[in-house]
């Protein structure tokens, strides 16, 4: 079993300050963040970016004022930092895939439409195409984000028509209002669905973080926690930073005897060169 790859996705595109204060949204929050999280365990670093108000963007100048905000209080390589391709629900598909040109190494990529609360976040073969021919393109890793079982086939296209890399890594994200619902028996059947020498990582919404985090560890996958997907600690109960969720995942590993990979590590387990 490969060491715990640890993500923290650290403010998303949604979650406001209203909801916990604690959600970063100026670039000194986000670094200040994304360095607490690579202290504590996290070797991946999901960015969403903001403006200084909150509101969400996927402006490519943002993404650099975070992206070396991050690199500047961290010595060495540091984590790997994953842009979103996603941006927020709504966005245009031309400023979803702009950070593209800062050339990480690694960003998600969305593969296939779904009902998102009240809106629908529209991602078709065709946008799909285009994403996976732009991160060859610039040599980026995709992490290839599935809400629904059918997102796993329209992966496997791309993989057939030669858009994607040798090496497939996955993120199940279950949870989501109007999307496949946040069990361990979808889980199950998600993973089942991989090919066999996929990586994955799962991300649990809300309350179901937890519980999926705790499976994905047994089962050899691996973890994304943070105020992207959830803002509590336990019932009731603010998380004061991502990184305290970080650490929650780092103490249960090691109670599951599951060691934790640093970032050179998860490059090796990933195959980013």
């Amino acid at each position: 079993m490969d060491k715990l790859i640890i993500t923290a996705a650290i403010c998303g595109a949604e979650v406001t300050k209203k909801e916990n204060p604690n959600v970063p949204y100026t670039a000194e929050e986000i670094s200040m963040e994304a360095k607490r999280c690579y202290d504590a365990g996290a070797s991946i670093i999901h960015l969403h970016v903001r403006y200084d108000d909150g509101t969400p963007t996927q402006d490519k100048e943002v993404f650099k004022k975070n992206i070396d905000a991050i690199k500047s209080k961290i010595s060495g390589k540091g984590p790997i930092i994953q842009p979103s391709t996603g941006g927020a629900v709504g966005m245009k598909w031309q400023e979803r895939i702009a950070v593209a040109e800062l050339r990480p190494e690694m960003a998600t990529l969305d593969c296939g439409t779904t009902n998102f609360g009240d809106d629908i976040f529209v991602n078709d073969l065709p946008l799909m195409r285009n994403f996976a021919k732009t991160m060859i393109e610039y040599n980026i890793l995709p992490e290839l984000e599935c809400f629904e079982p059918g997102h796993i086939q329209n992966a496997l296209i791309l993989k057939k028509e030669g858009l994607l890399p040798r090496h497939m890594h996955f993120d199940i994200v279950l949870g989501v209002p109007g999307a496949l619902n946040a069990t361990i028996k979808n889980l199950l059947f998600m993973t089942e669905l991989l090919p066999a020498d996929a990586t994955w990582t799962v991300a649990g919404i809300g309350r179901f973080e937890l519980p999926l985090a705790v499976n994905a560890i047994t089962m050899g996958g691996h973890v994304r926690v943070g105020f992207e997907d959830n803002i509590f600690y336990s019932k009731g109960v603010l998380a004061t930073s991502n990184a305290q969720l970080v650490e929650r995942i780092v103490r249960l590993a090691k109670e599951l005897g599951r060691e934790v990979a640093t970032a050179d590590e998860a490059r090796k387990i990933l195959g980013i060169e």
